[in-house]
């Protein structure tokens, strides 16, 4: 579904590479996570997976990005928009400014490709319903929470019914009952098979939810695997990248010989519980 082969961008503005030589694919239906330091080029990948780059930002392309086999490059925005949407940061950027209701908002991207009413008003109501945002349509998008934004944003482009949804750092400026209500949303886009790239700074949940993790340094792709062996190996604090609390412990405990020997060190709470409760039967044996 994405494919990147041997891509490195400069921006206009920039003498060094924001991406170097980067290659790797995402079949269809998958949801990979990007991690990496401030810097490493994470949102450079994500503008690039949806077209900013080069259309919109200019700078050098070499190599190709391809989504659904069609070149980004050669693709107007107007056609990528209906195969790979993009949710930035901040969902405030992404309000147009131009509506007076969330379910308003949402119609906005549809309203300019010309989509019927009809077509339009069954699209609307599949997605507040996929979301649970029913409650929010006829109030105003900038009086809702930052949670409740996040949720327009991600609806207005699923309503677009695109094959590609790429989050960059969607929970970076919401608390964490606001990041759970985003987090659960993801469920949606599994439901309707969407590919999911996921740029995400909450290390567990990322873990939890992705089936890939990409790890970013420098522009360049250094790690890529499953949570289960990115977010173990040794390499990731040099590389500005946290493991998660369970598997900090995990190692603390291994040091001290109160983690099992032929258990793996755990991401995610199950296995953590497993592995200590392991540990403690063993040591606690006479």
């Amino acid at each position: 579904m994405i494919e990147f082969g041997t891509v490195s961008y400069t921006y206009p503005t920039s003498a060094e590479e924001s991406l170097r030589s980067i290659t790797f694919d995402v079949p269809a239906g998958q949801v990979c996570g990007v991690v990496g330091a401030s810097g490493s080029g994470k949102s450079t990948l994500a503008n690039a997976m949806a077209g900013m780059i080069p259309h919109v930002s200019g700078g050098r392309l070499t190599g190709e990005v391809r989504i659904g086999g069609r070149p980004v490059a050669s693709t107007p925005l107007a056609e990528l928009v209906t195969q790979v949407g993009l949710v930035v940061q901040n969902p405030f950027n992404q309000m147009s400014g131009a509506k007076f209701t969330a379910r308003e908002e949402l119609a906005f991207g549809l309203e300019n490709l010309g989509v019927e009413r009809a077509e339009m008003a069954r699209r609307i109501d599949g997605v507040l319903e996929d979301l649970r945002i029913g409650h929010l349509a006829d109030r105003s998008p900038f009086a809702l929470s930052g949670g409740q934004q996040q949720l327009v944003a991600i609806g207005s482009v699923l309503v677009m019914r695109p094959r590609v949804v790429v989050l960059d750092e969607p929970t970076s400026q919401l608390d964490p009952a606001s990041a759970a209500l985003v987090f659960g949303a993801f469920d949606a886009l599994r439901r309707n098979g969407i590919t999911i790239v996921l740029v995400e700074h909450r290390i567990e949940q990322l873990a939890e939810l992705a089936d890939r993790v990409l790890v970013l340094s420098q522009g360049s792709l250094v790690l890529d695997g499953p949570p289960d062996e990115v977010f173990t190996d040794e390499r990731l604090p040099e590389l500005g990248v946290s493991s998660t609390r369970y598997t900090r412990a995990a190692r603390v405990a291994a040091g001290r010989d109160l983690w099992p020997a032929d258990l793996s060190l755990p991401v995610l709470l199950p296995d953590a519980v497993r592995g200590f409760g392991a540990g403690l039967s063993v040591e606690s044996t006479p």
